[in-house]
């Protein structure tokens, strides 16, 4: 029957060995690629939960054995990026700006040279008061100016903003190279200088999720998945289905809010066929992101040591940062006051598609641009007082 719902985890025919486990299966080599989900959600879910952690923990041994596997740089943000106000080495007295970029990355891709795009980009702008903290998603297909770097040998071009990271990367530069031309690109958008840069990829975002268990996430309106299908009242992989329209045993996310297993809410955070497209999936991303944060700052994860340890082991093996100087575990722990309830999601482009001047991607309106100059003058809160219509609730329609 269509509309069918389950509780159970999806089971891939293609592999042997698949269960209703809770976990998606790993797929045959030849057939595995990055999901486009996992592109818009593992940069700021993990970092977010991590702070989360450190705010209520409060413990630098957790951090240390965070920090001991993280990728550290100090050649993505320079005096153009960071700005000059705040010295490196230190964390600024005012608001901070930080720029989480996921990426879609295939296993063995960067030491072959290969560029990888970075298909979510968002700014974490932390007002000087530092009690909250303001999620603002950059559209993945917004046409931008892409600017020369003379450090990397690149040259200045139009193109879609996620491609400034593979432009960056490639040749064998690398995350560092990748991540400097997108910070870069979206400091020339924005105007917004930032303090530091973090990026992740899908396993570390997906084993993070694993190890702190289901989530509690609301549906606004019912929507298919189109990766996976019912059969026999089990999840499986749809091989070879079409994106386009819901075959009779789709996978239904029903209206209402529960507690979800990782793999329900890392798929519901994967659809982008509903009335307004990515826009829609940004929304779902970013609910993904706070239900995430409140999870690792409850009382079942804080008081069982080897779930945090198991958490944050998962975050650090594929976090690669550059914090201006300053060491990760002062970094993080200078952001401790920070707490789950605090993330605040905010639309760009008014949630919905707007239209290019420069290309065939999505453009950018004024509100966005004011939106970005006041993220810029910490002056976002009174922004946003002013313009109630850009602030996301959970679960609610745009």
């Amino acid at each position: 029957m269509p509309g069918q719902t389950v509780s159970q985890g999806p089971r891939d025919v293609r592999s042997s060995g698949g269960g209703a486990n809770g976990n998606v299966p790993k797929l045959k080599a030849k057939r595995q690629k990055a999901p486009l989900w996992a592109k818009a959600v593992t940069a700021v879910g993990t970092f977010m939960a991590v702070l989360a952690i450190t705010g209520i923990v409060s413990v630098k041994y957790f951090l240390g054995q965070l920090t001991h596997n993280i990728q550290t740089t100090s050649s993505v943000l320079d005096d153009e990026t960071a700005g000059t106000k705040t010295a490196s080495g230190k964390l600024p007295d005012g608001a901070m700006n930080l720029l989480l970029l996921g990426l879609d990355t295939r296993a063995g891709w960067e030491e072959r040279g290969e560029a990888s795009r970075s298909d979510t980009m968002l700014i974490l702008h932390i007002p000087a008061t530092r009690d909250q903290a303001y999620m603002i998603s950059i559209p993945r297909d917004m046409d931008v100016q892409i600017p020369a770097d003379r450090t990397l040998g690149t040259p200045a071009q139009v193109g879609k903003i996620n491609g400034a990271y593979a432009t960056g990367s490639e040749n064998k530069r690398g995350w560092t190279g990748g991540a400097k031309l997108a910070t870069k690109t979206v400091h020339e958008l924005t105007g917004i200088d930032f303090n530091g840069v973090v990026v992740i990829d899908f396993n570390g975002f997906q084993g993070m999720l694993n190890a702190m268990g289901g989530v509690y996430m609301c549906v606004d309106k019912d929507v298919w998945s189109s990766h996976y299908i019912i059969v026999d009242g089990k999840v499986q992989y749809a091989v070879g289905a079409d994106p386009l329209s819901p075959p009779k045993n789709a996978l239904w996310f029903k209206k209402g809010c529960r507690e979800m297993k990782p793999w329900e809410a890392l798929e519901f955070s994967r659809i982008r066929h509903s009335s307004n497209g990515d826009y829609d999936r940004q929304r779902h991303q970013q609910q993904l992101l706070r239900a995430m944060a409140k999870k690792a700052t409850s009382a079942g994860i804080l008081t069982n040591p080897a779930r945090v340890a198991a958490i944050l082991k998962a975050a650090g093996s594929s976090l690669k940062m550059d914090t201006h100087g300053v060491s990760v575990e002062d970094f993080m722990f200078g952001l401790k006051g920070l707490a789950a309830g605090d993330l605040i999601p905010v639309k760009t482009n008014n949630g919905t598609y707007a239209k290019s001047e420069l290309g065939n991607g999505e453009g950018i309106t004024q509100s966005t641009k004011d939106l970005f100059k006041a993220t810029a003058d910490d002056n976002l809160r009174n922004y946003l007082g002013r313009h109630p219509e850009l602030l996301i609730s959970d679960g609610a329609a745009s």
